[in-house]
């Protein structure tokens, strides 16, 4: 058999690993550089929660931002470039979103990061961020209202669409002490995000020189079907008279559903994270009981406008594309069937993050770098997506909105919030 000898083979062991070494490095930028061709698609690197308990805002999301790159894309890109998503399943698990973005760095030399789901998993990836500081690695509109991603030293490397934890919870508890409810306490999911959320309802409460009531908290991963007694027991006991969670949408489901069980009729909020639909969903699946009851004073929080409101020139443009949308998720992504939601608040969320990028690259002039990218979002700083609210991004300030909204449970359907009355004593 002939044997086959590489330059490699023929060297020193000590020079090989250094040669190696070297074109390892070499690769990276070299192989960056042919992907951001001014002819080649721009390439989004996404980890989300594509299986598991959260399933559904990764892919949600993911169809949203999808549905607008479709339109995009059959007008012809953005300076004539297609734009495509990257998408590997990180389970909402810190770890693989770790693995995740290292190959969508080291192996698939996307453009950006964009649209990472939650807390846990984002905040694992920033040190990342800070690594490849000289490219730079930019993350596009995650969805999460974690305060690190606004903050030094990682705010110069990420553009928000979405308001803050801390301004969604303090826009709750101002609104229950409103209509006098001022024992407050918090559920919460024992990680960053939970913790965020927790901080966040603290904070507000000590400016009005109030005190948590109660706190319960619950492992990451749990589902509609996780026993929530022993929370609601200490929540219940410790006199709360409105609780806030900071979960997901199957455990807030599972505690929702069975304080109404055992009872207990304090009003409920969730974050804009818990996903108000997919929450409804679980909350009323199987259930012997009847939906006002279960849904009576629960309300949610969305960092996007009302999906229903069709004279928001946006939200008829929304349900226009994914009425239009003939792609969906790729099905390697999923491990079982998934019934997607025809209009979703996080869907539009994802709809809304693709046009700003959009906008944000038709203002770059070319060859679009992401060093480019980020100065001229900075040079023109007001960006407008149809919303009625201009975005504004500087050096000090990556959010572009910061207004919440407010919706309640109706037989299963979420609807705007009218009024606070229904929740006042």
């Amino acid at each position: 058999m002939t044997r086959r000898f590489s330059f490699f083979r023929m060297l020193p062991f000590g020079v090989w690993v250094v040669a190696a070494v070297a074109s390892l490095l070499l690769s990276v930028p070299a192989a960056r550089a042919h992907g951001m061709g001014e002819t080649a698609d721009i390439v989004l690197g996404m980890s989300a929660a594509f299986t598991g308990p959260s399933r559904s805002l990764g892919i949600e999301l993911y169809r949203g931002a999808n549905a607008y790159f479709q339109k995009i894309n059959a007008n012809g890109g953005v300076h004539g470039r297609r734009i495509r998503i990257k998408a590997y399943d990180d389970g909402y698990d810190p770890d693989p979103a770790l693995r995740n973005t290292i190959r969508l760095v080291k192996e698939d030399h996307v453009f950006a990061l964009f649209g990472y789901v939650g807390t846990p998993t984002t905040t694992r990836i920033l040190p990342l961020l800070e690594k490849f500081r000289d490219q730079p690695l930019l993350l596009f509109f995650p969805m999460t209202g974690a305060q690190p991603l606004r903050e030094s030293p990682y705010r110069q490397y990420i553009f928000n669409l979405r308001a803050s934890y801390f301004q969604e919870t303090q826009r709750l508890v101002e609104s229950f002490l409103s209509v006098g409810r001022e024992r407050i306490g918090v559920l919460y999911q024992a990680d960053a995000y939970g913790r965020n959320g927790w901080d966040g309802v603290r904070r507000t409460l000590r400016e009005y020189n109030l005190q948590l009531t109660g706190e319960a908290c619950y492992r990451r991963g749990a589902t509609a079907a996780t026993d929530m007694g022993e929370q609601i027991r200490i929540l219940r006991q410790s006199g709360a008279e409105a609780v806030i969670t900071v979960g997901a949408a199957q455990a807030c489901a599972a505690f929702i559903r069975q304080a109404r069980t055992r009872g207990w009729e304090v009003p409920i909020a969730n974050l804009s994270f818990t996903h108000a639909q997919q929450m409804a969903n679980f909350l009323l699946l199987n259930s012997d009981t009847y939906p006002d009851q279960l849904t009576r004073r629960v309300l949610n929080a969305h960092v996007v406008p009302n999906l229903q409101d069709t004279s928001i020139p946006v939200v008829r443009e929304y349900r226009r594309a994914m009425d239009a949308a003939n792609e969906d998720v790729p099905g390697h992504l999923l491990d079982t069937p998934y019934t997607p939601h025809s209009y979703d608040y996080v869907s539009f969320e994802g709809y809304l993050n693709a046009k700003l990028l959009v906008e944000m690259l038709r203002r770059t002039e070319p060859p679009l770098t992401p060093k480019r990218v980020r100065k001229s979002i900075y040079k023109h700083r007001r960006y407008t997506i149809g919303i009625g609210l201009p975005l504004f991004f500087g050096p000090e300030y990556n959010q572009g909105l910061d207004i919440i909204f407010f919706s309640t449970l109706r037989a299963g359907r979420v609807e705007p919030l009218r009024n606070w009355d229904a929740f006042s004593p």
